[in-house]
C-alpha cells in the first residue's frame, strides 16, 4: 500500500523504451523487435502509472491486470528483479474479491478525508518531550532535562510493589474500584486530613487516577464547557493548554515575571502583577490551574500570593485546580509549602492533585490522586470512569503500602517525605555554582527539581530558524556537548514565549548530573 501511497510524486510519465501507452488510455503495444530494453525501474513506474489511472476511474480493472502481466511475461530483468510483483504483480494475481477489496482500500485513503486528525486536536501535535528525548538519544546526549531520578525508590517502597506483585489474594490482581482502592483512598485520606485542617472522605473526596496527567486530564474535561475560559499561570507545565483546548475552553495566560536581576536570583523574584491578575477574571471564567511548587521555575507561593488568587476565585465564582505534585520538595525553614484548599472559602471550590511518583521516585508507576468536595470530584470521576476506569491494582496497593508506612515515619529522619527534600538541597546548590561558573544565571528554585538558568552571556552562533531560540540553544548544546536541557518556552503561550527565550531548563534530581557537569 505503500507504493499506492507514494504514486503521485513517481515518475510514472516517462516512456518505456520496450511498452509505449498510446494516447487512448488503457492501450499499450509491445515494442518492436531489436527496440532497446528499457530499465527496470521504468517498467517498474509504468505498473504503478497503470493502477494509478485505474484507481482515477481512466483504466478499467481488467485492463490493469493485462497490461501488467505484458510487463511481467515481456521483460527477463524484471521477472528475475522481481521488483514489480511488489505492487502491480501482488494485485494482478489476487483473487477478484480480494482485489476489488484492495481497489476500494487504496480509492478510499486517497480520496477519504475521514482519516485525519479530529479537529480538536489540531494545534496540540508537537511534545516537546518526545522531541528532545529523541534527539538526545540520537546524539548520546545525558539527559539532564526531563524530570525523572536516575536512581532508585527507597527500599521499602521498591518492597512494597515486589510484595503486592507477589501477593497470593486474587483481588490485588484484578480490577480496583473504579475511584480507587479502598486501601489506598483511606491511607490518602489519612496522609492528607492534617494538611488540609479537616477531614476528608476517602470514599467521595479522593480519585485515583493514571497518573497526576490523568488527574489533570479528568478534572479539566470534567469542568470546561465549550467557550469557558481557564486562567493559566506562566510558565506552566505544558499539558495545561492542549487539555484545556480539547475540551473546548478557551485558555487565557497570566505570566510570572522576574523583578529582579543579578548573577543569581530566587524563583521567590518571579511575581504576579495584581492587576493584570485580576483583569483575567471575568463572567466566563470557570478555571484557574495552579501549581505551586511550580515547574519549571520552582517557585513556592506565598500566603500572600496564595490570598489574593483565592480572593478573586471567591469575587468571580471560579473553580481551583491546584496542581501540588512537588509538595514534599521545599527548601529552607523560610519556605512552607501551603495548600490553597485551606484558605478560608477556598475547599469547596478546589481540586488538589497529588502523584505518587513524584512523591516515592517512581515516576514510571503512574499514579496520581485528586482530593476535593465530591461535587468537584465527581465530575472528574464521571471522565475517569470513561476513559481509563482505574490504575493498576498492584501498583494502589503498593503506593498504600508505601504511604502507610510514611504516615508512622512522619516527623522522624527516617521519613521519605522530608528526607528528599534534604539529598536534593545539596545538589539544588551545587547546580546554581556550576552554572554560574559557567556564565549562566540560575534562578535558584524554592521548591521542587528544576533549575532555570539564564544563558545570554554566553557566545553561540546559532541558526537562523523559525524555532525559539532557547530551542535552537538547546538543539546545540545537544548535538555538540552531548547534553540535554528543556527550552522553557515550551511552558508558555505564544504570547509571552518571549520571557523564557533566554533560559533552559535543568532537573537536579540525577546522581549523574554532577559527574556531566
Amino acid at each position: 500500500m505503500a507504493h499506492l501511497r507514494d504514486m503521485r510524486t513517481s515518475t510514472t510519465t516517462k516512456k518505456c523504451a520496450s511498452l509505449r501507452v498510446s494516447k487512448k488510455v488503457g492501450s499499450a503495444k509491445a515494442a518492436p523487435r531489436g527496440a532497446v530494453v528499457g530499465r527496470v525501474g521504468e517498467r517498474h513506474n509504468l505498473g504503478q502509472l497503470y493502477i494509478y489511472r485505474m484507481l482515477k476511474g481512466q483504466l478499467s480493472c481488467r485492463s490493469a491486470v493485462r497490461l501488467g502481466r505484458q510487463i511481467h511475461s515481456s521483460c527477463p530483468q524484471v521477472q528475475r528483479s522481481n521488483r514489480l510483483p511488489g505492487h502491480l504483480q501482488n494485485f494482478c494475481g489476487c483473487r477478484e474479491d480480494n482485489r476489488s477489496s484492495l481497489l476500494s482500500l487504496g480509492v478510499s485513503r486517497k480520496m477519504s478525508t475521514k482519516f485525519g486528525l479530529a479537529k480538536r486536536l489540531v494545534g496540540t501535535e508537537k511534545n516537546i518531550w518526545v522531541d528532545i528525548s529523541k534527539m538526545a538519544v540520537a546524539h548520546n546526549a545525558t539527559n539532564l532535562g526531563q524530570g525523572f531520578p536516575d536512581f532508585m525508590a527507597p527500599d521499602h517502597v521498591v518492597q512494597s510493589i515486589k510484595d503486592a506483585v507477589a501477593d497470593t489474594n486474587p483481588s490485588v490482581h484484578q480490577y480496583a474500584r473504579s475511584s480507587g482502592l479502598p486501601r489506598l483512598v483511606q491511607t490518602l485520606s489519612k496522609l492528607y486530613t492534617p494538611h488540609l485542617g479537616r477531614a476528608v472522605d476517602p470514599m467521595t473526596e479522593v480519585l485515583v487516577s493514571v497518573g497526576a496527567y490523568g488527574a489533570l486530564y479528568c478534572c479539566i474535561q470534567g469542568l470546561v464547557n465549550p467557550g469557558d475560559e481557564v486562567i493559566i499561570i506562566e510558565p506552566f507545565f505544558d499539558c495545561y493548554q492542549p487539555m484545556v483546548t480539547v475540551a473546548g475552553g478557551i485558555p487565557v495566560f497570566v505570566p510570572l515575571r522576574p523583578t529582579k536581576e543579578g548573577e543569581v536570583t530566587s524563583s521567590a523574584d518571579w511575581k504576579l502583577d495584581s492587576a493584570e491578575l485580576a483583569s483575567k477574571f471575568n463572567s466566563k471564567t470557570k478555571l484557574i490551574i495552579f501549581n505551586t511548587p511550580n515547574n519549571p521555575l520552582g517557585k513556592v507561593f506565598s500566603l500572600e500570593e496564595m490570598t489574593e488568587i483565592a480572593d478573586l476565585c471567591k469575587k468571580h465564582d471560579v473553580v481551583c485546580i491546584s496542581d501540588e505534585v512537588y509538595e514534599w520538595m521545599t527548601y529552607g525553614e523560610n519556605v512552607k509549602h501551603i495548600k490553597i484548599a485551606t484558605l478560608p472559602g477556598m475547599w469547596d471550590r478546589t481540586i488538589t492533585i497529588g502523584s505518587a511518583g513524584k512523591t516515592f521516585s517512581v515516576t514510571g508507576w503512574k499514579l496520581g490522586w485528586s482530593l476535593g468536595p465530591a461535587s468537584l470530584i465527581n465530575c472528574a470521576q464521571v471522565v475517569h470512569q470513561n476513559c481509563t476506569y482505574t490504575a493498576p491494582t498492584p501498583i494502589q496497593e503498593a503506593v498504600a503500602r508505601g504511604l502507610e508506612l510514611e504516615i508512622s515515619r512522619v516527623g522522624t529522619p527516617e521519613s521519605y517525605l522530608t528526607s528528599l527534600a534534604q539529598e536534593l538541597l545539596p545538589k539544588r546548590d551545587n547546580l546554581a555554582h556550576v552554572l554560574a561558573g559557567l556564565g549562566m544565571k540560575p534562578v535558584v528554585p524554592d521548591g521542587g527539581y528544576f533549575m532555570m538558568a539564564d544563558y545570554s552571556n554566553i557566545d553561540v552562533d546559532l541558526p537562523d530558524t523559525d524555532e525559539a531560540k532557547d530551542f535552537r540553544f538547546v538543539e546545540w548544546l545537544i548535538k555538540n556537548k552531548k547534553l540535554a536541557v528543556i527550552p522553557p518556552t515550551a511552558f508558555y503561550s505564544a504570547e509571552h514565549k518571549h520571557l523564557g527565550e533566554n533560559y533552559i531548563r535543568f532537573c537536579f534530581i540525577k546522581v549523574r548530573m554532577v559527574n556531566h557537569l
